[in-house]
Parts: C-alpha cells; sequence; structure tokens
C-alpha cells in the first residue's frame, strides 16, 4: 500500500501532470480518496517554494545556452503567457485569478505553471503560496470527484 501511495505522491509533483493525474491514478489503483487527496496536495505543493525562489533565475539563465536553452526559453515563454493571462483578466484580483488559474483543472493551469507565473509577476511570496495552495485544494477537489465518477461507473458496468 505504502509504494501506491509513493507513486501518487512522486506522480503528483511532475509538471504538466501533477494532482490533475495523481488522484485519477490513485483511485485506478484502488485507493481510499481521502488519503490519496492528501497525499497529492502534499506532493503537489512541495516545488511550489522552490518554484518560485529560484525557476525563474534558473530559466532566465539556461534560457541562451546551447541544448537546454530551447526547453528553458519555451518554460520562460509559458511563465510570460500564464502572467500576462493572469494580469489581463485579474487587474487588482490577481490573488482570485491565480487561485482559479491553478484550481480549475485544464492543461497547463497547475501549481508549476500558475507559481511561475506569479513569480513573473512579482507577487509576493505568501500570497502566491497561498494562493496556489487554495487552488491545488480545488482542483483536488473536482479531480477527485471526476475520478470517483468515472471509476464508480466502470466498477458498476464491469462487475
Amino acid at each position: 500500500m505504502f509504494k501506491k501511495y509513493a507513486w501518487v505522491f512522486v506522480i503528483s509533483m511532475v509538471p504538466l501532470i501533477e494532482l490533475r493525474g495523481a488522484i485519477p491514478v490513485s483511485q485506478g489503483l484502488g485507493l481510499p480518496i481521502l488519503p490519496s487527496y492528501i497525499v497529492a496536495v502534499i506532493g503537489n505543493m512541495v516545488p511550489v517554494p522552490f518554484i518560485y525562489l529560484f525557476a525563474r533565475k534558473v530559466l532566465e539563465w539556461g534560457a541562451d545556452k546551447p541544448v537546454i536553452g530551447g526547453f528553458f526559453s519555451w518554460c520562460l515563454e509559458k511563465g510570460h503567457k500564464g502572467g500576462r493571462k493572469l494580469k489581463e483578466k485579474a487587474g487588482k484580483g490577481l490573488f482570485v485569478a491565480l487561485l482559479l488559474f491553478v484550481g480549475i483543472p485544464l492543461p497547463g493551469t497547475g501549481a508549476w505553471t500558475g507559481t511561475l507565473a506569479a513569480s513573473i509577476l512579482d507577487m509576493d511570496f505568501k500570497s502566491s503560496v497561498t494562493a496556489v495552495m487554495l487552488g491545488v485544494l480545488l482542483a483536488g477537489i473536482i479531480m477527485g470527484v471526476a475520478s470517483m465518477g468515472v471509476f464508480g461507473a466502470l466498477g458498476a458496468v464491469f462487475s
């Protein structure tokens, strides 16, 4: 059982997959939803302070380097693009916009992108992490409900 939770934890830390992929995996593995939710939220939040504090600096440093430059530039552009969208839509409601950006589970709108965008927009650390955390909690609830529905329906059909 520990091995299954370890998979959920690790998957939830992977960029682009994050908690949005970890919770459905947990349900596919037959794990209870509440402990899976908690493990996935913790795993998804572990990289957030590091992303906020270091990712922008590392990406800017590596953007002009051979081999890694293309990928680093792509990541920076993704962060800038996310930040611009947030700022345009939010105005003074940037905290709520960041929360919803992370919380509505769409491709490319997770904790990694949201935190990078907050860093690029120079939001303060505490507000950024709090908004991302609330967004991750919301995304986890949405994915948990959706996963339980899908796997519950499949279980009923194939039993």
